[in-house]
This record gives C-alpha cells, structure tokens and sequence, in this order.
C-alpha cells in the first residue's frame, strides 16, 4: 500500500490547508455514531475517532451531518469522505491495500473534518460537514502518525494549499484507520 507520498498527502491536504485557514468550527449536536437524531430537517451523526478508527454508522440518510469527535488524548484525526465511483463494488479492505492512490487523486474529497485531541471542536476544512449525494464514501484519517497536532494546524494554516511539512510517521490510514458510510 503505497500511501505516504507527498502526492498522496498533497491531494488531501491541498483543500483542507486552506480551508483551514478560516478555522471554522462546528455547532454543539452531539449525538452518538449508534443513534442519530433529528432536529427539523436534519439528522446528525457524531463519530467519534480513537487511535486508529472510527465509530459510525454503515448507512445514512442523504442530508446527514457528520460530526467528528476526537476520542484521543494524543493524536490529531481527520475524516475524508471520499465518495467511491457508482460501479466499484470492492470491499473498503481492497481499495485501501491496493488502489488507494486512485482514490486520492480522483478529485476532491465531499468533506474534510478535523479534530484535535481531549475534546477540541471541529474544524470543517472542506464542505459544510453534510454528505447529501447518495453512494458509497471511503473514510480516511490521513494524518501522520505521532505528529504534534498544534504544529500540524499551524504549518497546515501557513502552507498555502500545499500539505503542511511536519515530521511525522506513517499516516493513520496505514494503521487501519479507514472504514465506509452508505448514504441512501
């Protein structure tokens, strides 16, 4: 799996770095990967992301919004949303073990979340947190592992569109963080 070359960071990281910029943050819905709740119109998701995975549902509705929720106390965790092409019935395992690239660099991703460790709010670096277009998403953290998260947003946040250059290990991905959502 060839997943840590600067062209497969700088395909993810290229839209996120400068969404960063505005460092928005997310409201305060807080509902469980298991049990999602609606307000009005809308349902909202937490997933929670630990050291190295996801917690979230297998399928959603069309017009979810996704909140991230960093349950590390150490580690800085994404959530790429990478919608998957209508034709590609391969499991989420064989994609990431052997096509991963293709999957990073076949455009931008449907949304970028990204959360800092102990509890940090959101930062919504591309879309608004909602996937409304039905199909399968691929789910990626690819954050390099043991990087320091303060200096990871502050370089992210002075790169202009690049991906920020931070030492680091292999990125989350490599440790199996990955997973996929069903919206329809």
């Amino acid at each position: 799996m060839k997943i840590t070359s600067v062209h497969t960071r700088a395909a993810l990281t290229g839209a996120v770095v400068a969404a960063l910029l505005s460092m928005s943050a997310c409201g305060d819905d807080t509902v469980g990967a298991d049990a999602p709740t609606e307000r009005g119109d809308t349902v909202t998701v937490e997933v929670s992301a630990t050291d190295f995975g996801f917690d979230l549902p297998a399928q959603v509705a069309p017009g979810t919004v996704f909140r991230l929720v960093n349950k590390s106390t150490t580690e800085l965790h994404e959530l790429v949303a990478v919608r998957l092409a209508d034709d590609d019935d391969r499991p989420i395992d064989d994609i990431v073990h052997h096509d991963v690239e293709a999957l990073l660099t076949s455009g931008p991703p449907a949304m970028v979340l990204l959360a800092a460790p102990g509890g940090a709010d959101q930062i919504v670096a591309v879309g608004d947190g909602t996937l409304t277009e039905p199909g399968r998403y691929a789910i990626l953290c690819m954050i390099p592992t043991g990087v320091d998260p303060a200096e990871y947003l502050a370089a992210a946040a002075e790169s202009q569109g690049g991906p920020p250059d931070v030492a680091g290990g292999a990125p989350h991905i490599a440790h199996g963080m990955y997973a996929e959502v069903v919206v329809g």
